[in-house]
């Protein structure tokens, strides 16, 4: 069986890279190993020439999970949820980010970045990577989610 990397792979575009720099820093500071995926500053890009290689890399269990990042998060997450394996959840607070591990086993967030602060983005991150996936009757559900 494969492993995946606890690396933490962290994608953005132009609207998120405030964001995601401020969040480098404050999980390097907790004691995480982050991936920087790009983009690499506030010029204007298109999110999915990021969103992709993180996504890809999460669907292949090169890394368990990772955090994308846009202006209201829905570009992005339609991106990675392009992938079969991949279970990306929008996430604009601590209880939604917990829960979407918790019943969804999310294993990509994907952060608001004009909808939430650097703060709550914190939290919000802190509360999905402490929340544990309850399996059960929402392992049934996500076995679902794929397109065969």
């Amino acid at each position: 069986m494969v492993k995946c990397c606890d690396l933490i792979p962290v994608a953005c575009d132009h609207a998120g890279f405030e964001l995601k720099e401020y969040l480098k820093k404050a999980l390097t500071e907790k004691g995480f190993e982050i991936i920087d995926m790009g983009t690499y500053s506030s010029e204007s890009v298109d999110y999915p020439d990021f969103v992709h290689p993180l996504a890809k890399a999460v669907n292949d269990c090169i890394y368990k999970f990772g955090i994308v990042i846009c202006g209201t998060a829905n570009g992005v997450s339609m991106v990675a949820n392009k992938y079969s394996n991949v279970r990306c959840a929008i996430c604009w607070n601590e209880e939604i980010a917990r829960l979407a591990k918790n019943h969804n086993n999310a294993n990509i967030i994907a952060l608001p970045a004009r909808f939430v602060t650097k703060e709550e983005a914190l939290k919000i991150f802190d509360s999905y990577f402490n929340a544990v996936f309850e399996g059960g009757r929402h392992q049934r559900r996500i076995e679902k989610i794929p397109i065969k």
